[in-house]
């Protein structure tokens, strides 16, 4: 069976994920508009496997997905994965708690004439809250940062040099870089700093650094760096962002919580 987890693309957006997790779902009609219309807040998200069932006749995955909504709160969704015999065809299906997909994955192997066996629960199922708790954390900002004390120190060549570094596709383009030529002090602070683990059973590091310029026409201007080992090698990789919402993101993104 296709792993619809391992399939994911590491730097899939929440919003590209659940309309994927809709359009290939059977029952996605049956899920109240209401839950749907939730869904479309949700601003990060951590898939796990909940179960799994494997014979010659039945091949049966559960997956818990849970999504942090715009409004501080979380939501579940359950999803059951089975295919029939050695070459048959992935279909899923989406269930609001796990009652229900509990009884939908019974009455799957009733249909098939034998009994249920019991479900192998993943190790995965007990990091809910940790999921969540980072989650949040990747999207909301300290709510009391440090004053800024900006330093007149060769500051247009500290901008330089970070734009310089970014390996992400989308950093600042020439019109950041413009602007940053005329920076005469800047300031810079961690806002944000953990480990977590990711794809593969890693620990990776996550920062994020705001670096804030002063500029010759009296005007202020930030670019948010995100430091992460989270690469296939695990070596350091520096990307820069123009403001901090899409820097912390693109860290939910390569964070992929468990």
């Amino acid at each position: 069976m296709n792993d619809p987890i391992e399939r994911n693309d590491p730097y899939e957006t929440t919003e590209t994920h659940v309309e994927r997790l809709l359009g290939r779902a059977l029952n996605s009609f049956d899920l109240p508009d209401a839950l749907v219309e939730r869904l479309q807040s949700a601003l990060a998200h951590a898939s796990a496997l909940h179960a799994s069932h494997h014979s010659a006749a039945l091949h049966r995955v559960t997956y818990r997905h849970t999504y942090l909504l715009a409004d501080g709160s979380s939501l579940t969704l359950w999803e059951l994965v089975h295919h029939v015999g050695a070459d048959g065809e992935d279909h899923h299906e989406l269930y609001v708690d796990e009652a229900e997909v509990r009884v939908a994955a019974a009455h799957l192997s009733e249909a098939l004439g034998f009994p249920e066996v019991a479900a192998v629960a993943d190790p995965l199922d007990d990091d809910l809250d940790a999921d969540l708790e980072l989650l949040s954390a990747l999207l909301v900002r300290p709510p009391a940062p440090a004053p800024r004390t900006y330093v007149p120190d060769e500051s247009a060549d500290h901008a330089r040099r970070v734009l310089r570094r970014a390996e992400n596709a989308d950093r600042p383009g020439e019109a950041v870089a413009a602007r940053l030529r005329g920076a005469f002090a800047h300031h810079i602070q961690q806002v944000f700093g953990r480990q977590c683990g990711v794809a593969g059973g890693r620990d990776a590091g996550f920062s994020l650094y705001e670096h804030a310029f002063l500029l010759l026409d009296g005007s202020e201007m930030s670019v948010w760096e995100v430091e992460h080992t989270a690469t296939p090698d695990g070596r350091h990789m520096c990307e820069v962002y123009e403001d901090e919402r899409t820097a912390r993101t693109a860290m939910e993104s390569r964070a992929r919580v468990r």
